[in-house]
């Protein structure tokens, strides 16, 4: 049932998006399209409040109880950069915006952008353990339980592979290719 509400939010999410977007470039409905826009982080409280309810009827937690802690820490830690990313190429497409900035790829900027997405990473497992933690302490029962704390470890050896490789651009920046003249 959690997997389901998990796609399900993850598609509402999406659907905010593209009808806060389709209001404020299309139909010129400027505050409805931020208000859409606003109300993303809803699918979270929703998605919250149908895993705690399943907790709460007794429910063994699991692997879906725990991604969809996964889902809101992502969600709230990236959010609004998705948005921000959908933004600029709806407003480009139909509206007239300038192109998209394309993805640094070399040299320091590349090796800050890495930094950058880490710490929202990191965001993110923080809010996620603190949610899976949460349904933890909510249950009380450490044999009900185990898959909550699996994910926390999984999760955090996932985060140090990620600091590994996005802090190693740092030590060694990814050289821009040379374009050979033809």
């Amino acid at each position: 049932m959690i997997a389901g509400l998990i796609v399900g939010c993850e598609i509402a999410f999406w659907l905010f998006i593209a009808a806060g977007l389709a209001c404020r470039y299309l139909l010129r409905m400027k505050k409805t399209g931020t208000l859409l826009l606003v109300l993303t982080p809803v699918v979270d409280i929703a998605l919250l409040l149908f895993t705690v309810a399943d907790l709460r009827g007794g429910t063994v937690a699991g692997i879906s109880h725990g991604l969809a802690a996964i889902y809101i820490g992502v969600s709230v830690a990236f959010g609004h950069q998705m948005i921000r990313w959908a933004d600029v190429r709806f407003a480009h497409r139909f509206a007239g915006g300038p192109p998209p900035a394309k993805k640094i790829r070399f040299g320091s900027e590349h090796a800050r952008a890495e930094r950058l997405s880490w710490l929202h990473h990191l965001l993110a497992w923080a809010i996620g353990c603190a949610i899976l933690y949460g349904m933890i302490w909510f249950v009380g029962d450490t044999g009900k339980t185990k898959a909550l704390t699996d994910m926390i470890r999984y999760w955090s050896i996932v985060l140090g592979i990620d600091f590994i490789i996005s802090f190693s651009y740092t030590l060694w920046p990814r050289p821009e290719k040379k374009q050979s003249r033809a």
